[in-house]
């Protein structure tokens, strides 16, 4: 059953992983559509910021489901917010990429995550 459950969760990830993508494309180009170069380097450095997010977030997901989780887990998960917090502030600090564009772009992973959700009730199996 385990093993069953892991090949369900690599599936999903991959999924959202792929739908953060092409939401991260879609989004890009709207911006620039509607804010310029500003607005687009907003949301293109807001999803990326959202992606390293997504999958440092997985990374934490399977140390905790593993036997052994790796030593130091909160240390490391408060580091890597803290990088991110970092950047962004070096971002709105520092740039003149568009605020409300970036913010968008993080919102990234939490569009993917309920398009995976409508896939999943459209798709669903008994």
């Amino acid at each position: 059953m385990e093993a069953l459950d892991d090949g369900l969760f690599e599936r999903v990830v991959g999924r959202i992983t792929r739908i953060l993508v092409v939401l991260g494309v879609a989004g890009t180009l709207a911006a620039f559509g509607m804010g310029g170069w500003s607005g687009a380097a907003g949301f293109a450095l807001g999803g990326a910021t959202c992606w390293v997010s997504f999958r440092w977030l997985k990374q934490v997901v399977g140390a905790l489901g593993a036997h052994h989780p790796a030593r130091r887990l909160a240390v490391k998960t408060a580091l890597r917010y803290f990088l991110i917090g970092g950047a962004a502030y070096v971002i709105v600090k520092y740039t003149v990429v568009s605020l409300r564009a970036a913010l968008a772009g993080l919102l990234l992973s939490t569009a993917a995550v309920i398009v995976e959700i409508l896939i999943e009730l459209i798709y669903a199996r008994d």
